[in-house]
């Protein structure tokens, strides 16, 4: 018999990652939001590479519940699957980086 016990509530999804297209030089934004704030060990991945706050590559949190992963400036090669993890939770959503066709 296995018992677990939770000092708190476990936190659950609120609100997952929604699948977005962009063109290309355009910024792509990624929200996930949680039922209550304190969860341990947050991560932003594309394709499964570990992303980290730099100037292309910006991650903010609000209330600690709202987590925000904002692509600046994406390119081709940045579609993907972008993946939040805080925890044992995991949301997905799939990034389209969309080229512009000039037409001579």
């Amino acid at each position: 018999l296995l018992l677990l016990c939770y000092t708190e509530e476990a936190a659950v999804i609120v609100s997952g990652l929604k699948n977005t297209d962009v063109f290309v030089g355009e910024s792509a934004t990624f929200t996930c939001e949680l039922s209550h704030p304190g969860v341990k060990n947050v991560q932003w991945w594309l394709d499964g590479s570990p992303l980290h706050n730099n100037f292309v590559t910006e991650i903010s949190e609000q209330d600690g519940m709202i987590h925000t992963l904002t692509l600046n400036d994406v390119a081709c090669h940045d579609s993907g699957t972008v993946t939040f993890r805080a925890g044992s939770l995991i949301s997905s959503a799939k990034l389209l980086v969309k080229g512009i066709l000039l037409l001579e």
